[in-house]
């Protein structure tokens, strides 16, 4: 049952990857989820290089939200990386959400990135 889901997700996320391109004005900030964890990335596809990332198992996210496949987790992640983009001077993204479905931890995710000041 797990493989079917994973494999429409990745069908699904292919489909958003197509449409969806990010550049070094507005990159494109990719999410993965997994039970445990949450991965943040802002990825200039012009040049095929990553701008940042950060991850619920980074010592500066793990220490404050402890269980990093939580609701709690995903927004303190997002105030963290809103942060960060705002220090590289990154205020506009593009919005892949990896296949995801809109609810739960990428809502809450989304939420706290948009309240500390990130466009998209």
């Amino acid at each position: 049952m797990e493989a079917v889901k994973e494999t429409k997700r990745i069908a699904r996320h292919k489909r958003i990857r197509s449409k969806v391109i990010g550049t070094k004005a507005r990159p494109r900030l990719c999410i993965h989820r997994s039970l445990n964890n949450m991965q943040l990335q802002l990825i200039d596809d012009t040049t095929a290089e990553t701008i940042l990332s950060l991850s619920t198992t980074a010592k500066s996210v793990k220490e404050k939200s402890g269980h990093g496949g939580n609701i709690k987790a995903a927004s303190f992640l997002g105030e963290v990386f809103a942060r960060l983009a705002k220090e590289k001077n990154i205020k506009e993204v593009v919005f892949d959400r990896g296949g995801y479905a809109y609810h739960g931890r990428v809502k809450a995710l989304c939420a706290s990135l948009r309240e500390g000041g990130l466009d998209f």
